[in-house]
């Protein structure tokens, strides 16, 4: 099934049930449940689901989930009570489970058949009660879980199974990420900081450092007929500056800009990096920021943070792998000012340079300009003005004691009036539920101002992720009231303050 989003990775379908009511009973449990299967199959799922012989003891269960945690194509399991399964047997199985579950309340029949029901129906259709025995079971453990209710031909439920999936597939990916830095952090920054070690431990990303020389090393041993492959391809593909063009005046900076492309993507190939980060205060022999080097990169799935923020290049990375296939973009992002119009208020992202294109179906044009940090060559950059669309906008913070989520939902608009003078990629959003409450609210949580923001993939799959990962989520969305909101993390920080001082 190479069509599918995901076809280096399965989810497992385990139903449960016992030997109580005979083989006829489980012979019947194992075909309802094959055929949950390949329905669930045809209805488009991103990653395919491979059935599990029916499971009625705690032995089979404690081997069958230690097998799903072991295999690292698996990425998931899903759970179904067929009949009443005694949820005794489940309790050293899912102790021993280490991939993200979902508990699948369904049942084989959509209707009931009321003029010829009798006790051989009930006995077999049970699920009503057996998932109830095993979310007991899963509530008492503290099972991180995603429960899902309603017959399995409904599409909301399909959805939020695809949903599930994506983030599963986005934390798979992020246990296997390798990101490098390329210096620091920018000095004396606050949010961009944290505990990498923690971050490993929880999301399971090596997080290394090269230096910037490194990096300058590769991009003086780039071969000049790549350059000009490279630059013919910048050339078919993008609304190129007339200065850039070939015998312009700055077309060595597009040749240069080249360079950095071809040697940030040979370093991170044959590193097996799949995430990483820039600062402009660190830039050491490189002539130039890298900009449309980062951008290019971003849309073919790498993941980036400025500044050397590595927690937001890691959740670009996990947000880009969660929306393969899917239409839209994600990007880095910052949110960087504000249009206060009582009734209008939007807000305008952008950020230096590195913003991603994926986030535009028009053709992006190839600029350059000075930048007035860094004290380097001007950069050149792609600029271009994101699609209006539903989106969603997520930030990665180090609360000391854990790693918690910020995420807030907003519709991508067009700007109210052309930016002619506004020399970078931009986004310009209406949060929601309106600024007012979205930013204070962001502010009180601690959301950081580098994000990742995608049109491809919502709240849902953001929801799933921070609980398949153990991270906190503050979720900021249509139905937030200011007021209750403020009152919950006021809470939090109170019970779990640290002052120095």
């Amino acid at each position: 099934m190479t069509d599918l989003p995901y076809p280096e990775y399965e989810c497992w379908f385990l139903t449960g049930s016992q030997h109580l009511y005979g083989e006829d009973v489980l012979s019947a449990v194992a075909r309802q449940s094959q055929a949950i299967v390949e329905a669930l199959n045809a209805a488009g799922l991103p990653v395919r689901l491979v059935w599990k012989p029916v499971l009625t003891d705690a032995v089979g269960i404690r081997r069958m989930c230690s097998e799903a945690s072991a295999t690292d194509a698996c990425i998931g399991v899903i759970a179904w009570m067929h009949t009443f399964s005694p949820a005794k047997a489940w309790i050293n199985g899912l102790l021993a489970l280490r991939k993200p579950l979902l508990h699948l309340h369904t049942q084989a029949n959509l209707t009931l058949p009321w003029s010829t029901i009798d006790m051989d129906f009930m006995n077999l259709n049970q699920a009503a009660h057996g998932d109830r025995e095993f979310g007991y079971v899963a509530a008492r453990l503290a099972i991180p879980r995603k429960i899902v209710t309603g017959h399995f031909s409904d599409p909301d439920v399909v959805r939020d199974i695809a949903a599930w999936q994506r983030a599963a597939a986005g934390l798979a990916d992020l246990r296997f990420t390798r990101l490098v830095r390329f210096g620091d952090t920018m000095r004396n920054v606050a949010v961009t900081d944290g505990d990498r070690v923690e971050a490993q431990i929880r999301l399971g990303s090596a997080i290394e450092t090269y230096g910037v020389h490194d990096l300058g090393v590769r991009v003086d041993a780039v071969a000049e007929s790549d350059v000009d492959a490279l630059v013919d391809r910048y050339l078919a593909d993008y609304d190129m500056a007339p200065e850039l063009t070939i015998g312009g005046a700055r077309h060595e900076s597009l040749r240069y800009a080249a360079k950095l492309e071809l040697a940030l993507r040979c370093f991170l190939q044959d590193g097996g990096f799949t995430a990483f980060t820039t600062n402009f205060e660190d830039l050491g022999p490189l002539r130039q920021l890298p900009g449309i080097a980062v951008q290019r990169l971003m849309a073919d799935g790498f993941g980036f943070g400025a500044e050397g923020d590595w927690k937001t290049a890691l959740l670009v990375r996990a947000v880009k792998t969660m929306s393969r296939g899917l239409p839209g973009g994600t990007s880095f992002m910052e949110d960087y000012t504000y249009h206060l119009e009582p009734g209008g208020r939007l807000v305008l992202g952008a950020h230096m340079l590195e913003v991603c294109p994926t986030l535009t179906s028009a053709t992006p044009r190839c600029e350059i300009h000075p930048l007035l940090m860094g004290g380097r060559e001007d950069p050149v950059r792609l600029v271009f003005t994101a699609d209006p669309a539903p989106a969603v906008i997520v930030g990665l913070c180090d609360m000391g004691d854990r790693l918690r989520l910020v995420a807030n939902t907003a519709d991508l608009v067009a700007p109210p009036e052309p930016l002619p003078r506004l020399p970078v990629a931009r986004a310009v959003w209406r949060p929601h539920p309106e600024l007012k409450t979205a930013a204070t609210a962001w502010i009180a949580a601690g959301g950081p101002h580098h994000t990742a923001l995608s049109t491809a993939v919502g709240a849902r799959e953001i929801r799933d992720f921070a609980r398949m990962a153990g991270l906190e989520l503050v979720l900021i969305d249509e139905h937030t009231a200011l007021d209750a909101a403020l009152d919950r993390l006021w809470a939090i920080e109170q019970t779990r303050a640290s002052r120095p001082w």
